[in-house]
């Protein structure tokens, strides 16, 4: 038997996260007989380049318009008696796989390309991939050993403004993390901003009044991971420089931002805070204890 004809092929797919799940394709019977499972994304086009390519794929895959990661991993498989079709070939595959996202309201995730090679899409348990009650591609092991959550580290100035007995907070909305939680008026420092005048900017956009910045208090930090507002997988670390502030006596606070962070702003009763009638982040209940 002579050499096998040489098959190269390059393709792009995207490591997605969703919590505990991973958007993953099926693959179509004239693919794989028994039920296997991989990552979306497919081949290059002659001349496409690679992120508008797994774009593309994700999208004829699984109906989902994503964001992919400028990086990439690059992963090599050589089969050299591979079944290419129904010719046996010489066979080498380059996958290049991005770190991917899409918004956390998307559609559930079904097939839109017709007679292509996956029929099914469907955001797939963690845990059933890694025990093997799902049956997937090695890609899928191998992208998910190497899989790291976007790193993301915001230093943000906040409000501590007292009126009485109450203190001025803000409500967290859908875009945000811990949606429904209450936080100090407040938000991330611009690249060259000063935190005072940040602290200005944000109490304004979020309250909607004009706050005094008085002297720092302290230093707060949180780390967390999950999925962003955005769809994104992140490791999130926010360095928060918490401001004593003042407001005018006569100021009434309401939400001038349209489509931010922030649904609704009010004067707390800090007994509610304390006793845990309102649902508040760790940096209030830290700067309350600072404030004192």
């Amino acid at each position: 038997m002579g050499r096998l004809p040489k098959r190269q092929r390059v393709a792009a797919y995207a490591v997605i996260l969703r919590d505990d799940r991973i958007l993953l394709s099926r693959l179509a019977p004239r693919i794989s007989k028994a039920p296997l499972w991989t990552l979306p994304g497919g081949g290059l086009d002659h001349g496409e380049d690679p992120r508008e390519a797994v774009v593309r794929e994700i999208h004829e895959e699984a109906g989902l318009d994503a964001v992919v990661s400028e990086e990439a991993r690059v992963y090599s498989l050589h089969n050299p008696k591979a079944t290419h079709g129904e010719r046996p070939a010489d066979y080498h595959a380059l996958r290049i796989v991005f770190e991917g996202w899409v918004p956390t309201d998307a559609p559930e995730p079904h097939v839109v390309e017709v007679n292509g090679s996956t029929v099914e899409a469907a955001w797939v348990p963690l845990a059933d991939v890694r025990r093997g009650v799902v049956s997937v591609t090695s890609l899928v092991h191998e992208a998910l050993a190497e899989h790291r959550p976007f790193q993301l580290q915001r230093v943000a100035a906040y409000a501590v403004i007292r009126r009485a007995d109450t203190v001025l907070l803000t409500r967290l909305s859908e875009r945000a993390f811990h949606t429904g939680h209450w936080t100090l008026p407040g938000g991330g420092i611009d690249h060259g901003e000063r935190p005072a005048d940040a602290l200005v900017r944000e109490v304004r956009e979020e309250c909607g009044v004009d706050c005094t910045p008085g002297t720092v208090l302290d230093v707060h930090d949180v780390q967390f991971g999950g999925t962003a507002p955005s769809g994104r997988h992140e490791d999130f670390h926010g360095i928060h420089l918490i401001f004593d502030a003042t407001v005018a006596a006569d100021a009434e606070p309401r939400v001038v931002e349209v489509d931010g962070t922030t649904d609704r702003v009010a004067w707390v009763p800090v007994a509610d805070v304390e006793s845990g009638a309102v649902p508040v982040l760790d940096v209030v209940r830290h700067a309350l204890s600072l404030d004192r």
